[in-house]
């Protein structure tokens, strides 16, 4: 198992970064670096937190618009999105784009990383606990792959408009922005833990 998970790490580490944003994020470069520093360890995803307004459209995707930076997938287009705090102007600019029904989230940190042993992803999961991160957790492949997600809970999921009309008003969406801005600063004080 030792050998296997050497070359999963090593193939791991020299894939393109798939992601939608095709890079590391800056905040938590030094974290992701730190783990795949250790030979016990590597990450296979990672997120530091954003802010997101995405638009459900039910069956199928609606194309972005001309000249917008609307990311699509699956059943959302992506109006907004911002991995540090967020302005309420952005926000409610991202609003009037919206033609289907609008939804407003906060994702806080997330790290999956690929565990050499049990007792690795045990002391992982110890270390993500103390830092607050209290709802990570291990799962055991049927390959024998251990994997540790350091994830929390204070996420926050609003919808804000139902089939393009806007439901709340401007002071609801700056509230809205000023509680995603404090989880994202609670986000980056749990990282730096």
């Amino acid at each position: 198992m030792e050998k296997e998970f050497g070359r999963w790490k090593q193939r791991c580490l020299e894939k393109l970064d798939v992601s939608r944003k095709g890079s590391v994020d800056e905040a938590i470069s030094h974290v992701v670096a730190l783990v795949n520093s250790r030979e016990q360890f590597f990450t296979t995803s990672s997120c530091s937190g954003r802010s997101v307004l995405i638009d459900r459209v039910g069956g199928q995707a609606q194309a972005g618009f001309p000249g917008s930076s609307d990311i699509q997938k699956q059943d959302c287009v992506w109006l907004f999105v911002s991995h540090q705090s967020c302005k309420p102007e952005d926000l409610v600019s991202a609003l009037e784009r919206s033609s289907a029904d609008a939804v407003f989230k906060f994702e806080p940190f997330v790290l999956h990383v690929q565990c050499r042993q049990l007792q690795d992803g045990q002391l992982m999961h110890s270390v993500a606990i103390n830092a607050g991160f209290r709802n990570s957790g291990l799962t055991v492949g049927k390959s024998g792959k251990i994997m540790m997600a350091v994830r929390s809970t204070h996420v926050l999921e609003v919808p804000l408009s139902r089939n393009g009309r806007v439901l709340v008003d401007e002071e609801y969406i700056h509230f809205l922005s000023q509680l995603a801005n404090q989880k994202m600063e609670e986000n980056v004080r749990r990282v730096h833990r």
